[in-house]
């Protein structure tokens, strides 16, 4: 009996997908790029860059410190290798990459928040400075925050704990991710479209690659626009960075020409748009941001901030945003937003994203058991490249159940072996992290999409019933996402590292960096209290920070909180379902996927200050610089970002390492 089949419906092709699909091709040869040389770029790391991101967070944020340490890391140990008539081969430029990029993951500069959060308002006002356990920060009592130093005895639960956490959670992170990957990736032939952009940049300082492969013009390019980027940053980075830098350094009082970290239009604002929070940042680099991002995934934030410009005011008139007073603030009218609407409409946003990721990864799935079905294809085995250095599967199973039941053990200890925290621990740990992980990196493969669950963590938490203060909100939880990490995977095979290279890295870098951090976290917080005026970013955002916070923690208190007046079951409908039928209407349309993406996300309450210079860049690359260079400037772009970002970068090592020396210096009496 012949069977017949039933032919499959033309794929609709995603244009923008398909264009970062075909950036970069996987090399046929693998190459181990750790050696002595990253073992100096791990030194040089922790002695120069670590103290320099740690600082600029704390100025200017930490949204683009990371990829200015990366830039400014590789750029450096070229130019070295140049001088000693030696040229760096990709894999090892790569290893140089990922190390500064993981460097910045800084596991102890989060003790300057908890040396704040102990003591600032927002823990006294919800009664929750007196419930924090040591674990998290000593007693507001503390001799330590007189002496301003983390090198005192009540910080060791503290340091022990996140000692604990950053082993294992990067344990976690590189096996785990590596066993999504190879599922996504060698087995089900993602394209992941996202990960060319890192790797684009990569394959700009590596020469010896183009000398050996294109001619003149080809192998020119990429320097050229290099240098383009960095020329933009060092001249930015210096009048943005250098200059509240160096006059704080010496006045105290920082002179800023573009305000750091932005500019707080609310008040301009309120008489046409009440209940709205609206303000821009001035910082170039959101500009090349919005460049290098997808176009249609920035259009979909914009028209999600949009859409708030317009809810708010409404929202507002029949008084559903009742805490919000003329006169209040970007930050103050945020919280009280979050408060009044947000905070439940963005859970139910983010649940509407969830669920279309759901749908995503079944329908891709269901596509396959067809195909299988119908005897077309078969994707059971995976396709290895040679030479690229993989492990057993078996190794990655015994990782995760080590690395859970560990976290579930210390944890259960911590929390006295709650019956319904130990439940929440064991759901957390084999049903919501896995399910996740795999989701997201199948969204990565597909579209470059990151998906959450919103609130797993304080629901399950909540409904767990603990009521015995707040200390369930610090311990080390066995909930990660590590899908993310497949992006890393890929752009590693892209480059032509073996991956060994990158679990080598891992290993010398974890207490190299471990002793950097504390050290120069210690040292900054020695030269001036953290948040104050030398900090704007962190004196500005801070607050905010810990209000938002505090809503959570006070719901274990046992008695009212504020996270019961703000969670509200009917807003939660409401987003998720606004979210679900925005969604099927976008699909159903045919809009790009990362519309689609961009303008569900944007429902939440986005900052503008953000968005708005990066929509900026996003027509600027679109209409401007992609008509005049066609489909090259995609290529170009990346690089010119890795340019500024270098740019920058060298204008924060510079600044910092001038603050630093002139603090350390001791005046003699005479």
């Amino acid at each position: 009996m012949t069977k017949t089949l039933i032919p499959e419906k033309p794929k609709r092709v995603d244009k923008e997908v398909e264009e970062f699909r075909n950036l970069m091709q996987v090399p046929s040869n693998f190459e181990d790029g750790f050696n002595w040389l990253s073992l100096l770029g791990a030194i040089f790391i922790a002695m120069i860059m670590i103290p320099g991101s740690i600082y600029m967070g704390l100025l200017a944020g930490e949204a683009n410190i990371g990829p200015a340490a990366q830039w400014v890391t590789v750029i450096l140990f070229l130019e070295v290798a140049r001088r000693a008539q030696r040229t760096l081969k990709k894999p090892e430029i790569f290893v140089l990459f990922f190390m500064a990029g993981s460097a910045m993951q800084l596991p102890f500069s989060g003790l300057l928040w908890h040396q704040y959060y102990v003591q600032s308002d927002a823990a006294s006002a919800f009664g929750i400075a007196e419930h924090l356990p040591v674990w998290f920060a000593p007693l507001a009592d503390s001799e330590s925050y007189s002496l301003r130093s983390f090198f005192h005895v009540d910080w060791l639960p503290v340091i022990g704990l996140v000692v604990f956490s950053t082993f294992f959670g990067q344990l976690s992170n590189v096996v785990l991710g590596y066993g999504l990957f190879r599922l996504t990736s060698d087995i089900e032939k993602l394209p992941f479209p996202m990960a060319p952009i890192g790797a684009q940049g990569i394959l700009a300082l590596a020469e010896d690659i183009d000398e050996k492969s294109g001619p003149a013009k080809e192998r020119s390019w990429r320097w050229r626009v290099f240098s383009i980027g960095g020329a933009l940053g060092l001249f930015f980075g210096a009048i943005y960075l250098g200059l509240p830098t160096l006059t704080g350094m010496i006045t105290g009082n920082p002179i800023m020409i573009f305000p750091i970290p932005f500019v707080d239009l609310t008040d301009k604002t309120q008489g046409i748009l009440p209940a709205v929070a609206t303000g821009i940042t001035w910082d170039l680099g959101n500009v090349i941001i919005g460049m290098v991002l997808p176009y249609y995934a920035m259009v979909g934030s914009f028209i999600g901030l949009l859409i708030t410009f317009l809810l708010n005011p409404v929202l507002y008139k029949y008084q559903i945003l009742n805490s919000w007073l003329p006169g209040d603030g970007l930050i103050t009218t945020t919280f009280k937003n979050n408060v009044d609407f947000y905070f439940s409409f963005s859970i139910g946003v983010s649940m509407a994203i969830a669920i279309a990721g759901f749908w995503e990864v079944y329908r891709g799935l269901r596509k396959r058991s067809i195909k299988v079905g119908q005897t077309e294809s078969v994707i059971g085995q995976a396709s290895i490249p040679a030479g690229r250095g993989d492990i057993r599967p078996w190794i990655i199973i015994a990782c995760y159940f080590f690395v859970t039941a560990t976290y579930i053990t210390v944890s259960g200890f911590l929390i006295d072996w709650h019956p319904g925290v130990m439940v929440a621990l064991l759901f957390f740990g084999f049903v919501y992290t896995p399910l996740i992980s795999y989701v997201t990196a199948r969204l990565e493969g597909i579209a470059g999409q990151v998906v959450e669950i919103p609130m797993v963590r304080e629901a399950s938490l909540i409904l767990s019933g603990y009521t015995g203060g707040v200390k369930v909100w610090f311990l080390p939880l066995p909930i990660a996402n590590y899908g993310m990490m497949t992006v890393q995977y890929r752009q590693c095979e892209l480059t032509g590292t073996k991956f060994a290279s990158m679990w080598k890295t891992k290993l010398v870098l974890y207490p190299i960096i471990l002793a950097s951090s504390i050290l120069f976290a210690s040292f900054i917080w020695s030269l001036a209290e953290v948040p104050s005026a030398v900090y704007p970013y962190a004196q500005k955002m801070w607050e905010l920070e810990a209000m938002n916070r505090s809503i959570i923690y006070s719901s274990t208190l046992g008695e009212y909180s504020l996270f019961e007046e703000a969670f509200r079951w009917k807003y939660v409908g409401a987003g998720a379902g606004f979210g679900v039928l925005l969604f099927g209407v976008l699909n159903t349309a045919g809009a790009p996927i990362f519309l689609t993406y961009g303008v569900v996300r944007g429902l939440g309450q986005s900052l503008p200050q953000m968005i708005i210079p990066q929509m900026l860049g996003a027509l600027l690359g679109r209409y401007y610089f992609q008509r005049k260079l066609g489909l090259q400037w995609r290529q170009y772009v990346p690089v010119v970002a890795a340019g500024f970002s270098c740019g920058m970068g060298l204008i924060t090592v510079a600044c910092v390492g001038i603050t630093f020396l002139s603090k350390a210096v001791i005046q003699l009496p005479f």
